[in-house]
């Protein structure tokens, strides 16, 4: 195509004369396409009238009919062109009844189909499938609410069964998958993951007299790492499995007399679990699309008018009769959907998809296993035994339920509890096969109200930090020399820290509990412990680390990783784009992305960041950055990311989003909950569309935020305020006066808290913006 061939942001644009003559031509290959339907199917017509109200002579005008057909079915309704064609109701001679809306003899849009059992469906229909949002009424009395795709729930619904029994969560090709809660009528019920209609994944077992299972499941059963609690607060940690030689685990007391000593974890499966059947589904006898309408012309004509083909990337995607693409796809040969597609292609459509292929894309690696495993022999390996030693230690140890409203006291840096491990153990704690250390909590009862603040539970929180699995270790340290683990299921990440840096955070603790509390959308680190580690002998070692949340942790690979703090000097990896990697960290310099969130997630986003600066600003604190994460969703086995649209503008709204808001394709609808307000929050999770920049190379000054190129990608993105412990202290008051002298001083990074703060929020809210 001419228009194609100049470069830069306009490349591949067609002019607004050729798109004209382009829909004229469409229109014409429509209409053809619609005349020769219409022969073909008024040939194979053989219905035959049994009468007929106001009927003229012209086939094609939309009349009311009542008709006998050959087979003895029955149709009375609305008709146009030999074929059912709006309201109507279709009375099969086995019994099957439909009533409701038609497109040119196929069930589209809202109905009610009922069976010879009893059994109901009335919701949406699309091409003779059920599919959309419906209700399903078994002949038993079960009851189906939900999503449906071609016949099969899939999406989010509920099911009350029979019996009793009550499930509300996701489903996946007509069985539970991904996350849902399941109440038995005995009053147990799980909260969890489901797989393929059976419990799998991590999930909560609930009992009605107060015992629960916290853990993993596979296949139906508990296995891996897990907790049993009793009702009087005792708990059983370990490895579960259902053969008795791989279950270990260790018993954790209650102050109550009558915990169970003698309890056999086996009892989990042969006793607790008898009365947790998962109650099955009602088959559904003949689906509605299977139903063909008699005299029809045929084999081929009495099916859904639907055809596969392939679209321009090679991957398969349905199609209508009429040529036009449906709201299906299939990524690997299955029935496979994306949500929110429109159907039909508009002028800008048809640019977007014919510019796609001229440009080259952008690549993304694979994602590897970030770290390396702390096994015997590794120079930390002792360090690492201590460090899970003192957190099983300072967290499983009884004490009372931690209050959120703290005294004063609780914050004094005086508060801390140090505890003695000799190698043969003593009254509190184990033996152990290392050499004897001391270790140090920091602000105990601070850290257990802060764990209660952020949800995390104690079991869960030894388990990853504490269980049979080791911590790994990032290939290389901080630029602060600090050292970074990170716990096997990647929750929770582990940093040494100096003296000085704990000195600020108890100097700030209170503040930091304070807002935090306040403000659940919070964009900082959330911290979970303070602890130290002090060798004894000649060694006389100490070793500070702080426990904080993993950002990254996610079901979805990030693709790229940025540190951006709105400064320009030094804030570059000076590495060419083959050499990057999804664990490298890119900085200001090298970002060429503007990030567009959705108008009420960044109107959130700005209130939070205000908050956030704010009250680092008051606490003196500079040198934080912002990291964000980026998974792009089309990407190819080969590393391609396909572009969602490409527009000169930047404000146009592509086919994958419907009312403004991100479309999610098949692979979120399997992986995600379907209902976004249960698994999206501020910096987590959240759909956005990146639109990738150029800068201009002709400034001296290099430019921070790059030119929109009007090339869009569609992301799950990941963020928040990372770094907060660095005060604007002597050392960075000198660094500042040294720098200034040989650079431009709103460059560098080590300005004062209230310039640090203001430049940080001009940067950010250039480089988030509202998906207009």
């Amino acid at each position: 195509m001419k228009g194609n061939k100049g470069g830069g942001v306009g490349r591949g644009f067609i002019k607004v004369d050729t798109l004209k003559r382009m829909s004229r031509e469409i229109n014409k290959a429509w209409e053809a396409r619609v005349r020769k339907s219409s022969t073909k199917k008024r040939a194979n017509s053989t219905f035959t009238q049994m009468s007929v109200a106001h009927v003229d002579d012209d086939e094609s005008a939309l009349c009311q009919v009542e008709k006998i057909l050959p087979n003895g079915d029955f149709y009375t309704g609305q008709w146009l062109d030999s074929f059912p064609h709006g309201q109507g109701k279709y009375l099969w001679t086995d019994g099957c009844m439909y009533v409701g809306e038609w497109i040119t003899g196929s069930t589209m849009g809202k109905g009610r189909f009922s069976w010879p059992s009893g059994a109901t469906y009335e919701g949406e229909f699309k091409s003779g499938y059920m599919n959309g949002k419906g209700t399903y009424i078994g002949s038993s009395g079960d009851t189906y609410k939900g999503s449906w795709v071609m016949n099969l729930k899939h999406g989010q619904g509920t099911e009350s069964y029979p019996n009793g029994d009550f499930y509300d969560g996701e489903w996946k090709k007509g069985l539970q998958n991904g996350q849902g809660r399941y109440q038995w009528n005995n009053g147990n019920q799980y909260i969890g993951q489901w797989k393929k209609g059976v419990l799998c994944g991590n999930g909560t077992m609930m009992w009605d007299n107060g015992n629960r299972y916290d853990g993993s499941w596979e296949e139906g059963l508990p296995k891996g790492n897990g907790t049993f609690r009793w009702s009087d607060g005792s708990f059983y940690v370990g490895d579960w499995s259902q053969d008795p030689e791989e279950q270990n685990g260790t018993y954790y007391p209650s102050s109550s007399s009558d915990s169970p000593m003698d309890w056999d974890p086996q009892n989990l499966y042969t006793v607790e679990l008898n009365d947790c059947q998962i109650f099955p589904c009602e088959n559904v006898a003949i689906y509605p699309s299977q139903k063909t309408l008699s005299g029809c012309g045929g084999e081929e004509d009495n099916r859904p008018l639907l055809k596969k083909r392939t679209d321009g990337s090679g991957r398969p995607r349905w199609t209508s009769e009429d040529g036009r693409m449906s709201s299906y796809s299939c990524n690997d040969g299955n029935d496979g959907f994306d949500l929110g597609r429109k159907s039909g292609f508009s002028a800008m459509d048809i640019h977007c998809l014919s510019s796609r292929s001229s440009l080259p894309r952008l690549r993304v690696k694979n994602p590897k296993r970030q770290g390396v495993t702390i096994s015997k022999g590794h120079k930390n390996y002792e360090l690492m035994l201590n460090l899970q030693l003192g957190i099983r230690h300072s967290v499983g140890r009884p004490a009372p339920t931690p209050s959120l409203d703290l005294k004063s006291s609780a914050f004094d840096p005086k508060e801390k509890v140090w505890t003695r491990f000799p190698p043969e153990g003593s009254k509190h704690t184990p033996p152990h096969p290392t050499c004897e250390f001391r270790w140090k909590d920091y602000c105990p009862v601070v850290f257990r109200a802060l764990r209660k603040l952020f949800k995390v539970d104690p079991a869960d929180y030894m388990i990853s930090i504490c269980g049979d699995d080791a911590l790994r270790e990032l290939s290389s340290p901080g630029k602060s020399g600090s050292f970074f683990y990170l716990t096997n299921d990647d929750r929770y990440m582990i940093k040494t820290m100096k003296k000085a840096e704990v000195k600020v955070f108890l100097r700030m603790l209170p503040a930091y509990y304070k807002h935090v509390r306040a403000f659940e959308n919070t964009l900082v680190t959330k911290f979970f412990g303070l602890h130290c580690v002090k060798l004894t002998g000649t060694a006389q070692k100490k070793v500070r680390f702080v426990i904080m949340g993993n950002l990254f942790c996610s079901q979805y690979a990030i693709h790229r990783c940025f540190d951006l703090k709105g400064s320009t000097f030094g804030r570059t990896t000076d590495k060419p784009e083959s050499e990057i990697e999804p664990t490298t960290t890119l900085k200001d310099l090298d970002l060429n992305f503007i990030f567009r969130l959705q108008k009420s997630w960044f109107q959130e986003f700005c209130r939070q960041v205000d908050r956030d600066c704010d009250f680092l600003e008051h606490e003196r604190i500079m040198d934080y950055s912002m990291l964000v994460g980026v998974h792009f969703k089309e990407t190819t086995a080969a590393g391609a990311v396909t572009p969602s649209c490409i527009s000169s503008a930047g404000c146009y709204t592509p086919t994958g989003l419907e009312d403004g808001m991100p479309r999610l394709s098949g692979v979120d609808v399997d992986n995600l909950f379907v209902d976004p307000s249960r698994w999206i929050q501020l910096g987590v999770n959240m759909p956005a569309r990146a639109e990738m920049t150029v800068r201009k190379s002709s400034s001296e000054t290099p430019q921070l935020v790059g030119e929109a190129t009007g090339e869009f990608y569609d992301i799950i993105i990941f963020f928040g305020i990372i770094d907060i412990l660095q005060d604007y202290d002597i050392s960075k008051k000198l660094e500042h006066a040294y720098k200034s002298f040989q650079y431009d001083p709103t460059s560098i990074s080590a300005v004062d808290p209230r310039q640090y703060s203001k430049r940080f929020r001009d940067f950010i809210f250039r480089v988030f913006v509202d998906d207009t």
